[in-house]
């Protein structure tokens, strides 16, 4: 009778210990080397057990801090008004915004289509990482037309908040035009960026919102963990 690998058998007791409720979501597992010294195994053994539970996604590495039990899904609605702090205070983790790069540049052809301005219009571009009680959940990709929204850059920089942003330029409230989903493979970057294998399924939103009168104030993408999200469509 064939036997199971080491490894095999390593990743399915700490799956089991986790499923009973011996770890968390958020905690940390004990270090490859305690790992080793328990199942009396050389730690590449414990690292190809750790590595098989993270591509399954019950548990993701911290360079420098450990591996962790990965967090449930989190609830994320997606309706008119889509605020991203308002929706994880909601579900009761801890939001948190990481601003990766504020630019002003030329339109490309489909976000001046989005946005209903002239070929190569200026734009302001927002990426950040979206947090989770620490954890990476999502990357994101903003564009805003830099006529209307002049002093948008500084004060994306200053607060990371979409919304905060947009109020202190003049716009109190916006709403969620379209939103197209899809299921797409997490690229060398974004897996790196999200704690997640490169090629591992995520899901992108691709999204027009408008101001009261309809008119286009922001087009975006927005990739999330599909492990660490739940996307629910809510009617308002």
């Amino acid at each position: 009778m064939a036997k199971s690998p080491i490894w095999k058998s390593i990743a399915d007791r700490l799956r089991a210990e986790i499923a009973e409720g011996h770890y968390s979501a958020g905690d940390r597992l004990p270090t490859e080397a305690a790992l080793a010294a328990r199942f009396g195994v050389n730690r590449h053994t414990v690292r190809r057990a750790l590595a098989d539970m993270s591509e399954a996604g019950l548990v993701h590495s911290r360079r420098g801090a450990g591996v962790f039990v990965a967090a449930r899904p989190t609830d994320y609605p997606i309706g008119r008004r889509v605020r991203f702090h308002q929706n994880l205070a909601a579900a009761g983790t801890l939001p948190e915004k990481r601003v990766l790069r504020v630019e002003t540049r030329a339109a490309s052809p489909r976000e001046a289509d989005a946005l209903a301005l002239p070929p190569r219009a200026a734009v302001h571009v927002y990426e950040g990482l979206s947090m989770a009680d620490g954890v990476p959940v999502a990357l994101f990709e903003s564009v805003f037309p830099a006529a209307r929204f002049p002093g948008l850059p500084e004060r994306l920089q200053a607060s990371g908040s979409v919304t905060a942003a947009l109020a202190a330029e003049g716009l109190e409230d916006y709403t969620r035009a379209t939103t197209r989903l899809t299921a797409v493979a997490a690229s060398a970057t974004q897996a790196l960026h999200l704690r997640l294998a490169e090629g591992a399924p995520i899901l992108r939103t691709q999204s027009v919102n408008v101001d009261p009168e309809g008119i286009p104030v922001e087009t975006g993408q927005t990739w999330f963990a599909g492990d660490r999200i739940a996307l629910t469509v809510t009617p308002d």
